[in-house]
Parts: structure tokens; sequence; C-alpha cells
């Protein structure tokens, strides 16, 4: 699969619209998918990241909050695959400047909304 120019997405990101939009798409879309939406958006607020990845993660999020996807959100198991695969490729890119403490801080918000079967997906993140 081919990624979209996620970057035409940053003017759709804000923290609520991702709030919402993560709340409602939880469960369907997966531990993986919300856990790595989480540590992107808790790096998105440190002030130990540079500005061009703030660039990179605000594209990544408005592409997972925009309506406009290569694959439609409500199309069945497929819908997110999209959304995912940007989360993934974003989050690897700036995976090195992720503190352990944004990381844990996303596993516990991670863990108010899955159980712990759930969350085992999680430790294959970008497989």
């Amino acid at each position: 699969m081919e990624l979209p120019d996620f970057m035409n997405y940053a003017n759709r990101f804000s923290q609520s619209e991702f709030i919402e939009k993560i709340a409602r798409v939880a469960k369907r879309a997966g531990a993986k998918l919300v856990y790595a939406a989480l540590i992107l958006f808790y790096t998105l607020q440190s002030d130990k990241i540079s500005v061009k990845d703030k660039a990179i993660i605000i594209g990544a999020l408005g592409y997972l909050i925009s309506p406009l996807d290569v694959v439609p959100d409500a199309i069945p198991i497929a819908g997110l695959s999209d959304d995912l695969a940007v989360l993934i490729y974003v989050l690897k890119t700036v995976w090195t400047d992720i503190d352990p403490e944004i990381k844990d801080r996303a596993y516990s918000k991670l863990s108010e909304w899955f159980d712990e079967d759930e969350i085992t997906e999680i430790d294959q993140l970008f497989t």
C-alpha cells in the first residue's frame, strides 16, 4: 500500500477532534492503532521533540481525524488500515526521540479502554 501525502492533512488536526475520534473508534480500531496514536499525541505535547517532527506528527494525526482517507473508515476491517500505516510510519520516524514516560502515559490511557488481553497486540507494534 502506498502512503498518502499525509502532510496535506495537518490543518485538520485539533486536540478535541483527536480525543473524540479515538474515543469513537477505539474498540473497532484496536489497541495497536490507539496506542500508536496516543504515543504520537503525547509526543506532540513534549518540548523535547523537534519542530520538524511535530509537523510530521500533526500531519499523521490530522490524517487519522480526517474523513477523507485512501480507504474510508466506514469499510469494515480495512477501513482503518491506511490510518494505522500512516501512524506506524511516523512513529518509526520519531521512535528514538520518544521518552519512556510518554510510552507509559499512552499505555496507562490505553489500559482505561482495553482489557489486558487486548493490549498484548501492542507488543508487535511495528509488525
